[in-house]
């Protein structure tokens, strides 16, 4: 009897030492993919060049809907809204714009890069409060006023570029890259600039990615506040950042769909339940695995990656041999895994 209970926990024990050893195989294929690519991240909403010191806030709005984009204060940074803007939508942006000096013989420029607006024909620019701009053609693109203290409150109209979000790599794939655009941008007399916003300009495929990505994030925030194990906690939070490394690098719908992934996923109650989602953890990481060696294939690095992933096959190999013996299912989806991988590299 206690010989039978001995063997068992020699097999427990066996068990759970593969079960941390699978773990961190599957860790290591995600985080080296996530070291190899996450440099490129990319920020997706707004940049400013100035912090509140000339123009104090701004709000943009969808001018075929009406619906509000962004609203940012450069003051105290607060800000509502998606940062959202898609190839070819019409823009309309209000602007605060605080002009602390009065330089009566110097001047000031504002222009844009937006195109000429197709609801507001006859504009790009409107005064929105008593600030006098002098004689100035609010049919240009670029405009300039003398510089006398006050606050100016100016309406921006314009229509974002169609077809710049889509790039052929060498070899022939596409890649959606959120394309920046100056939306409005002040100069001084010598063409210093003094205040500029630019946001990104995305497409559909983008677009799906953020969905994907914000709920992504919001699942990653609730398993943290319930205690779910740290390891499962880690390999998610992992593919997330896999997922942005790669949108960054044009591959929006590649990400989205790591993403997708995700969501089909059982997190685990606690630590004490951490063999429940090792299986799933390497399938996870074996996703991420395939999408890096996309995002290298593209980059001409193919022979530096498929080292890595046959260092990883030979483990498996090892793992599945070990692990056949006590769990012949965890040993048929470990082979399933390490024939991918074979196949990734050509093996």
């Amino acid at each position: 009897m206690h010989h039978a209970i001995k063997i068992q926990d020699n097999i427990k024990m066996r068990h759970d030492n593969l079960n941390k050893k699978m773990l961190a195989v599957s860790l290591l294929l995600v985080l080296t993919m996530v070291c190899m690519v996450s440099a490129a991240v990319k920020a997706q909403t707004t940049t400013t060049t100035n912090s509140g010191q000339w123009i104090t806030s701004y709000t943009i709005w969808n001018g075929q809907n009406g619906a509000m984009i962004l609203q940012k204060n450069l003051v105290t940074g607060a800000q509502s809204g998606t940062g959202q803007m898609d190839e070819n939508d019409e823009i309309k942006m209000e602007a605060t714009i605080n002009i602390a000096t009065s330089e009566p013989s110097a001047s000031l420029t504002l222009d844009t890069d937006m195109g000429h607006s197709v609801l507001q024909q006859n504009m790009y620019w409107a005064v929105s409060n008593g600030y006098n701009l002098g004689n100035f053609n609010p049919n240009s693109a670029s405009i300039s006023f003398a510089q006398n203290s006050g606050t100016l409150i100016i309406d921006c109209y314009g229509k974002l570029p169609a077809n710049v979000d889509s790039q052929t790599a060498p070899n022939g794939v596409t890649l959606d890259v959120p394309t920046p655009i100056t939306l409005m941008e002040l100069k001084d007399a010598s063409g210093d600039i003094l205040a500029q916003i630019s946001m990104n300009i995305t497409d559909a495929n983008i677009d799906n990615y953020l969905v994907a990505l914000s709920s992504a994030q919001s699942s990653l925030k609730s398993y943290q506040s319930q205690g779910v194990d740290p390891g499962f906690i880690s390999v998610y939070s992992s593919v997330i950042s896999a997922s942005q490394a790669l949108e960054a690098q044009g591959f929006a719908t590649a990400a989205a769909g790591m993403l997708h992934n995700l969501s089909g996923v059982a997190a685990p109650a606690s630590a004490g339940t951490q063999a429940l989602f090792i299986p799933v953890a390497v399938v996870l990481a074996v996703v991420a695995v395939l999408f890096a060696f996309l995002f290298l294939r593209i980059r001409g690095k193919v022979s530096y990656m498929q080292l890595v992933v046959e260092d990883q096959i030979k483990d498996l190999e090892g793992l599945s041999m070990r692990i056949s013996r006590i769990d012949r299912a965890a040993s048929s989806n470990l082979e399933s895994v390490k024939d991918r991988l074979k196949r990734l590299v050509g093996m």
